[in-house]
């Protein structure tokens, strides 16, 4: 059995020069390379002292070889590509609560509107403290979804503990599909401008896209926010991108060695082909946010505002394994519509190299490195100046305001502070909140921290090893009682409102977003959106 598995190997890779074309060097002959392998592998497993485990020595093996190709090219165990599987594939079956740990106690943060848990009456600020009669308390946050999870139709037994009953509830909750939004926030600014955040592409992004916009009601301007979304599928981006492009117009193309050159175009005219458009992006707008900014700038479909994104252009496939795990390997490179390859420069097997040079990004003036001059386009429309080198440049660049920030303020959110301050607030102040604040709307324009409440959250952060600071408490004020709020707002209704509070109330990009579109043929020179 072993011998047969070593001579399909063999004979896969013998046809792998014949199969892409290329001229393999004698020394790099992959059949000969594989028989040295096989041959250290059997005298390892015959003769060798001690026992080996076979299991571990490949996978270190396959890592070992990936670290020395490009940064993108990574190993995926079985336990991992079964995440990787509900995170593209926008579900998974579950119970339908976003959850935190407090006090060592799972506390049900938030109940999903029209899921499992609902449905039987479970309510935010419950304490699950037993699932299927084994206890709950000390769990691990990153061990609860395997509770909680389970395939659709299968039952979970709960044991919850609710403020104000004697003696703890049992729920019988049977799981069910529990919808993955892409899209976090999307609602009207002011009566003519939509926003709309997504933080990552999957296959029911372009879905909850075009929902988002048909509640909106016909906006004339719309906001997409692609900050700090890594990307996902490029189906998804090219769908997007689509979204907003009349039918034929090229949307990307991807060049490899050893595959076909590849071009996708707009299959039809798209939903938002006439109104005002603005990307926001950021240093970790990458991969296919990076494929929907460059189509919109190339195309002169709409501005850009933020800082210049991740550089991420290199494009994996992904392999299946015999185990259940996979390799995704970098085969091609993205290339925008005018011709921009999307990935910055890297060396192989120098990934330590590759994201320092991301982190200095932070230190350069207007939080870019120096443009390369040298990598000159020009836009398809309008023929206005638009530049290579790696990743995308916004038309508009707002650097990062860092003047608030305060090690006390980051000591806050790293640690959890400010997570278990406003769960524990709302443990005691939820019904109140919800009787003087009936809606988001009236929330958001009415609530304010007051010192009270930063008073007490100065003796949480002390209890949890945070020494008072006051100094930088006041540098901070506007970040810390910005996140109170969001977060507050969050946990009351959803994570739209999350994002309605922190735009309204201290986002520098965003304000940008607005300042350009009121004055929008100042800015907008070369812009199609009529």
């Amino acid at each position: 059995m072993k011998g047969t598995f070593y001579n399909w190997i063999i004979a896969c890779l013998i046809a792998i020069p014949m199969w892409c074309g290329a001229q393999v060097k004698p020394n790099d002959d992959p059949a000969r390379n594989l028989q040295k392998f096989s041959q250290f592998y059997r005298y390892l497993n015959g003769m060798y002292i001690d026992t080996v485990h076979n299991a571990a020595l490949i996978e270190s093996a396959i890592r070992s070889v990936l670290s020395q190709l490009d940064p993108h090219s990574t190993y995926i165990t079985a336990e991992e590509m079964v995440s990787v599987k509900e995170t593209f594939g926008g579900s998974f079956s579950g119970i339908g609560i976003e959850f935190n740990i407090l006090n060592d106690t799972i506390i049900v943060v938030n109940v999903i509107s029209g899921g499992p848990s609902e449905k039987v009456g479970l309510q935010p600020n419950d304490k699950i403290i037993a699932v299927d009669g084994k206890p709950s308390i000390g769990v691990k946050q990153t061990d609860v979804p395997k509770l909680l999870r389970g395939p659709k139709g299968t039952q979970v037994s709960l044991t919850v503990a609710r403020h104000g009953e004697q003696e703890p509830l049992e729920f019988l909750i049977v799981r069910d599909n529990i919808p993955i939004n892409t899209v976090d926030a999307a609602y009207m600014v002011n009566p003519t401008t939509g926003y709309i955040r997504v933080n990552r592409f999957a296959d029911n992004t372009y879905r909850e896209l075009f929902e988002a916009v048909e509640k909106m009601d016909k906006p004339e301007a719309l906001i997409l926010d692609l900050r700090n979304n890594g990307g996902g599928t490029m189906d998804a981006a090219i769908a997007m991108s689509n979204f907003f492009l009349p039918q034929g117009s090229l949307i990307i193309s991807t060049e490899g060695m050893k595959v076909p050159t590849s071009r996708y175009a707009a299959k039809v005219d798209g939903v938002f082909t006439k109104g005002k458009v603005i990307v926001l992006i950021n240093e970790s707008s990458a991969s296919s946010s990076e494929i929907v900014a460059g189509a919109i700038q190339d195309w002169d479909r709409g501005l850009l505002i933020g800082r210049r994104s991740f550089g991420k252009g290199l494009v994996q496939t992904q392999f299946p394994l015999s185990d259940g795990s996979a390799v995704r390997l970098t085969v091609s490179r993205y290339h925008t519509p005018s011709g921009r390859a999307i990935q910055r420069p890297y060396e192989n097997g120098r990934s330590d190299l590759y994201y320092e040079d991301f982190n200095k990004r932070f230190t350069a003036p207007n939080d870019s490195l120096p443009t390369d001059s040298t990598q000159i386009y020009r836009t398809l429309r309008s023929g206005r100046t638009v530049y290579g080198g790696g990743g995308i440049t916004p038309d508009i660049v707002v650097p990062i305001d860092t003047t608030a920030y305060t090690k006390y303020w980051g000591d806050l959110i790293r640690k959890g502070v400010i997570e278990d301050f406003v769960i524990d607030y709302l443990d005691k102040n939820r019904s109140d909140i919800t009787t003087r604040y009936p809606d988001p709307d009236r929330y958001i324009e009415e609530f304010s921290v007051t010192d009270e409440m930063l008073e007490k959250l100065v003796a949480a952060a002390d209890t949890a090893g945070i020494a008072p600071d006051p100094q930088a408490l006041e540098t901070s004020r506007l970040l810390i009682c910005t996140q109170l709020k969001a977060s507050i707002a969050q946990k009351i209704w959803t994570v739209n409102e999350f994002y309605r509070v922190v735009n309204k109330e201290n986002d520098p990009v965003f304000a940008k977003a607005l300042e350009v579109l009121d004055h929008w043929d100042e800015y907008s020179s070369g812009i199609i959106s009529e």
